[in-house]
């Protein structure tokens, strides 16, 4: 496993990122331990799901500035497959769907390939899956998301519901087991009852060697998932910090309240 002895585990600094030469992120600093949970919120265009993408390594972002550091690596440099293989996890917003790759033949393949390239860079000493271990734990981990069988059959996002393919991200949360799970906007497009399921499956999930990074837009996913922290971001920068309270005080105030603070600050 990942050494955690020395260095918090993901570490953001003055971070600045760009798409077609138009800047984003102005310069984000955050800071997350193992077994922490911490809430991104923010109005739309504030820089929520460009952070998302720019930590799991999508080329179309540029990073201009500042560092991001994950036990103590920089992971700016690194392909988003090597990003994944030291255990960080992003749960799109947009699921992509892939036609002809069932939902079995995925999970065990990203499951295997993590394991050999964990196990190779001596951070994972258990053996690729074998068949019946893998058959094993799938039917596990999609019992706790309340998932029918023949969901591993089905061709991967092919006419899934919102739910159905945010239950899908989660159930490969389930199966990579990472350190980091950097989930955008996971309660995007979901009714109260799969909100409620997600939600649980994600707080079953949840433990002290993973950190948690929870991106979106209202307090009903924090009435799921307890955040430790809470942060507020805007034209690109964290502007504010605090405990779970400080949702409900964005709850009361709206985003346009707290936008002439920050300007008046």
């Amino acid at each position: 496993m990942t050494d955690t002895s020395n260095a918090p585990m993901f570490e953001i600094e003055n971070l600045h990122a760009s798409i077609d030469d138009k800047e984003i992120l102005k310069g984000v600093d955050l800071t997350i331990n193992v077994g922490e949970v911490h809430a991104i919120m923010g109005p739309n265009g504030s820089g929520k799901s460009t952070l998302a993408n720019v930590l799991a390594g999508n080329p179309a972002y540029e990073v201009t500035e500042g560092s991001a550091r994950f036990f103590g690596e920089d992971i700016l440099e690194l392909a988003p497959e090597e990003r994944a293989h030291l255990g960080i996890f992003l749960a799109f917003q947009y699921p992509t769907v892939i036609p002809g790759v069932s939902m079995a033949n995925f999970l065990r393949m990203a499951g295997t390939n993590t394991r050999k390239a964990r196990a190779a860079a001596g951070g994972d000493e258990r053996a690729p899956f074998t068949p019946r271990e893998f058959r094993r734990l799938m039917r596990e981990k999609m019992q706790l998301l309340h998932m029918d069988d023949s969901f591993a059959t089905r061709y991967l996002n092919e006419g899934f519901s919102g739910g159905e393919k945010k239950r899908a991200e989660i159930l490969q949360l389930a199966l990579l087991e990472p350190t980091l799970a950097i989930l955008d906007e996971t309660d995007s497009g979901l009714d109260i009852d799969a909100l409620r399921v997600v939600s649980d499956g994600v707080n079953k999930l949840a433990h002290d060697k993973m950190g948690t990074l929870l991106i979106t837009h209202y307090q009903r996913l924090l009435n799921y998932i307890k955040p430790d922290y809470v942060h507020i971001m805007m034209g690109g920068r964290i502007v504010q910090s605090g405990g779970p309270e400080l949702a409900l005080e964005l709850e009361s105030k709206g985003y346009e309240k707290l936008r002439a603070e920050v300007a008046a600050a």
